[in-house]
């Protein structure tokens, strides 16, 4: 289990963080701004927790909901800074298991992180939001789920699931590829076995 969490704090991993909390920046922004009815906002969540581990994604992913929240003025995001921290930790913690060794096995990382985001925004959503999400389509199923006669904690659960299931599998197979892109020698800086080695 500990090296699982084992985690390299060396240059490359400091210029890791910034650069995957600019990639969630941008992919939130670039959602909020189409009004897509997913997220988008933690690729580099996900990319920084399958290169640097469980402990570097926790970081990525709750710096950028402070830092978005702060910027933006957007106080929804701030509430969900634990969200994200909990997704780079299962991703990361999955990643670290073999879970993005494959194609086919990434879709347990995706499952993995979508499943921490529903666990932990759901219980969110209902005290700060009354069950809803703000996302069109999750908050279309709630609505309907409400309409039926169905517990506010099922309909939030209910909508949180038809929003952020499709959304991790969608960022999970971004960074799939992404990484699969990276050179050897860069990923090779990452790898907490390995010795350290320099890029030129």
């Amino acid at each position: 289990m500990g090296k699982i969490f084992k985690t390299k704090f060396t240059t490359a991993t400091i210029v890791l963080i910034p650069a995957c909390i600019g990639i969630n920046y941008l992919g939130k922004l670039f959602a909020s701004l189409l009004k897509l009815p997913l997220w988008l906002d933690c690729i580099g969540t996900c990319i920084g927790a399958c290169l640097g581990g469980p402990v570097i994604g926790a970081v990525c992913g709750a710096a950028n909901n402070l830092i978005y929240g702060l910027t933006t003025g957007d106080n929804i995001t701030l509430i969900y800074a634990f969200t994200s921290l909990c997704i780079g930790l299962a991703v990361g913690i999955l990643a670290r298991m073999g879970f993005m060794s494959t194609f086919p096995k990434s879709f347990v990382c995706a499952l993995g992180g979508g499943l921490a985001a529903v666990l932990v925004s759901t219980p969110l959503n209902i005290i700060f939001w009354g069950g809803t999400t703000g996302n069109v389509w999750g908050d279309a199923v709630f609505a309907a789920t409400q309409a039926g006669g169905m517990s506010v904690g099922i309909g939030s659960l209910l909508d949180e699931i038809v929003v952020d299931v499709p959304d991790k599998i969608i960022t999970i197979i971004i960074v799939y590829f992404i990484l699969r892109g990276l050179p050897k020698k860069l990923t090779a800086l990452y790898d907490v076995n390995a010795k350290t080695e320099r890029l030129d």
